[in-house]
């Protein structure tokens, strides 16, 4: 169970319906009993068809917002009255953010800063005991620091570097939450994660596209020479992560979240073709759909998280194996190619 004070009873989650967001519902509607609301604008992405959760349906209550309207903003958090907030919601594909960059300047800046600015009413507003005990988690990403050597790490005291639109505009967003963290004193934590995977992830990301496309006997795109590097992580642990931050995370401080597993896209290419070699074998061998393409512009060459911090202060760390992790992960697309497919757009030409 999650025990969270007393004082708190209603929690909202933005960006609920996205690949983390449903993660954390599923979490706090399973282990606590909570009223639980999800912000979100249900956008394309946004499936919760898949929570196949056993649970009361009024704990959970969806509001369709976009957070780049600033009154229905407000009324969204004037009617949620929440006591906790995970703020999710964002534009979070590289490549979209470079064909167009406008919608992420709308949703995970001005987003931010419309919720902020209704948080900061809300919050001056709350009771004594519902006011020490509001807290607002930002959940970030560690490309707001920009691509790393072959060696060092990502920590807290790294410098801010971001080389796409998307990672742009994540981190004026934490640039954003720090200063009414400072400016007006809402209490706020902020999380800097890599790169996630898991069952449910949408379709257009790196791992769902790799074997989506491989069992569909279509070209698996590898950008330039494939030996770019990701710190993977499996959602359930990130999900761990950001409760054990919300519960005992220190006001006003970031947390680098990651699990220590440093892959290039041609490792995580081989480790899947050869796990659907054996669960999909009539297709086998899955490698031969392996294709090079054109490095996108501005491509970071390598990421890794020092997340020294929150495990030494918070004592977390990550609890999933990553092979194991990635074998469930293949076993429910292959258990899931129906709604792979529903979601699936061209992938011949993404991510990778």
């Amino acid at each position: 169970m999650i025990i969270f004070p007393e004082s708190v009873k209603r929690i909202l989650v933005t960006g609920g319906s996205g690949f983390i967001g449903k993660t954390l519902l599923r979490r706090l509607l399973k282990e606590t009993n909570l009223k639980v609301f999800n912000l979100d604008k249900c956008g394309e992405e946004s499936d919760l068809d898949i929570l196949n959760l056993n649970f009361d349906s009024k704990r959970l209550e969806t509001l369709k917002i976009d957070l780049s309207n600033s009154d229905n903003t407000k009324n969204a958090i004037d009617f949620s009255n929440p006591d906790i907030v995970f703020h999710l919601a964002a534009e979070s594909h590289v490549d979209r953010s470079i064909l167009g960059p406008r919608i992420f300047l709308e949703s995970n800046i001005i987003g931010t800063f419309n919720l902020l600015e209704a948080l900061s009413s809300h919050w001056q507003s709350l009771s004594l005991p519902r006011k020490k005990n509001f807290k607002l988690l930002h959940v970030s990403t560690d490309e707001v620091y920009g691509s790393l050597g072959p060696e060092g790490f990502f920590s807290e005291n790294s410098s801010y570097d971001p080389r796409s639109p998307y990672s742009a505009t994540k981190a004026a967003s934490d640039h954003l939450v720090k200063a009414w963290n400072k400016t007006y004193g809402i209490p706020i934590l902020i999380t800097n994660c890599s790169n996630n995977f898991g069952p449910g992830q949408f379709p257009e990301k790196l791992i769902p596209v790799i074997i989506n496309n491989a069992i569909n006997n279509k070209k698996i795109p590898i950008y330039g020479d494939g030996k770019n590097v990701r710190d993977w992580i499996y959602v359930e642990d990130h999900i761990d992560a950001l409760l054990r931050v919300i519960l005992r995370g220190s006001v006003g401080e970031s947390y680098c979240i990651g699990a220590g597993v440093q892959k290039s896209n041609n490792d995580i290419v081989e480790l899947i073709c050869n796990l659907l070699d054996k669960k999909n074998t009539f297709n086998a061998p899955h490698n031969r759909f392996k294709s090079y393409i054109k490095d996108r512009p501005g491509h970071d060459r390598r990421y890794a998280i020092n997340y020294k911090k929150i495990s030494e202060d918070l004592k977390w760390k990550p609890k999933y194996n990553f092979e194991n992790a990635m074998e469930l992960t293949v076993e429910w697309y292959l258990k899931n190619v129906n709604w792979c497919n529903k979601f699936s757009k061209d992938n011949t030409n993404k991510n990778l």
